[in-house]
């Protein structure tokens, strides 16, 4: 449900001049679409992107826009791309946590975690503690990190017995529980930041049925009914971005919050707040998650615990 405050359009977005932002993904898709936004508007943008050569094409379109490889499936590309950044930019003003893979085939990263939660939660957890140092010292920054609707894939809760598959794999939970990690990790490092006093907050959004490349790894069978029903009722990926654009940059925005499409069941429509599932409040699986994340990824932060 939505509790959104006023109407909000691209054309509220505040002047970026002199901001440094740092978008993981961002060679198509929501990624490509959200840098072109902020780069229009003053933004040094940096792509964090896998594909360095799509990341290419797009930074020549924007002014200033650097490329820095970054493979979320592996902990030690997680490692490089983050201390690349932190030696070219003492401050981060924007961090958006936005790439991700969808409905893959059991897979696993370098490190052996399961695919999509080791990509989409564990891969942005490391990056986000590697580079909070800049965050902290860049007063109203901000870290956005963009969840699904499919968090409320499956039982509704993180289970922390089956994170890797090991006791069987279903690729639509496994990728609603990646995304169920996303917003856990978004209110977890809310209460951590203010717990330090920190200055940074933490926001999530999500882009509601939006056409992107994502569902290229749906089972075949089902691929072309999910890419017509996306093309009838999706909407592009240039609107699917503004739940993040919003979340990034609406001064009103209050951390721990979660932006996504105003419309029928938050599939399309404009950017406002909505609503949860419980399992994505729940205090102690934001606790333990965190916990977790720190000893799979071996990237710990001095920010408190709740």
């Amino acid at each position: 449900m939505s509790r959104d405050r006023a109407p909000w359009a691209l054309d509220d977005i505040p002047d970026q001049q002199g901001r440094t932002v740092v978008v993981t993904g961002a060679n198509a898709g929501l990624g490509a679409a959200t840098a072109r936004e902020l780069s229009a508007r003053g933004a040094r943008v940096v792509l964090a992107c896998r594909d360095t050569t799509k990341g290419d094409l797009v930074a020549a379109d924007l002014d200033g826009a650097e490329v820095v490889r970054l493979d979320l499936a592996s902990l030690a590309s997680v490692r490089e791309a983050a201390t690349e950044i932190g030696e070219r930019h003492e401050r981060i003003d924007l961090l958006i946590n936005n790439a991700g893979l969808m409905m893959t085939p059991r897979g696993a990263t370098q490190e052996g975690f399961e695919l999509q939660f080791g990509t989409n939660h564990l891969g942005h957890f490391a990056f986000t503690g590697l580079l909070l140092d800049q965050l902290l010292a860049t007063p109203g920054s901000r870290v956005v990190t963009v969840s699904s609707l499919a968090h409320r894939f499956g039982p509704g809760q993180m289970d922390f017995e089956n994170l890797h598959g090991e006791r069987g794999y279903d690729r639509m939970r496994a990728y609603g529980q990646s995304k169920l990690a996303n917003l856990l990790f978004t209110h977890e490092l809310q209460r951590r930041l203010s717990g330090a006093g920190a200055r940074t907050i933490a926001v999530a959004a999500h882009p509601g049925f939006s056409r992107t490349g994502l569902a290229r790894y749906m089972p075949l069978p089902v691929r072309p009914l999910i890419a017509a029903g996306t093309w009838v009722t999706g909407q592009s990926a240039a609107k699917g971005a503004l739940p993040t654009l919003r979340a990034a940059t609406d001064p009103a925005v209050v951390g721990g919050e979660y932006y996504g499409p105003s419309g029928y069941r938050e599939t399309r429509g404009r950017p406002v707040t909505v609503g949860s599932s419980r399992g994505a409040r729940d205090p102690e699986a934001m606790r333990r998650l965190w916990e977790t994340s720190e000893e799979l990824t071996g990237v710990r932060t001095a920010l408190p615990a709740p």
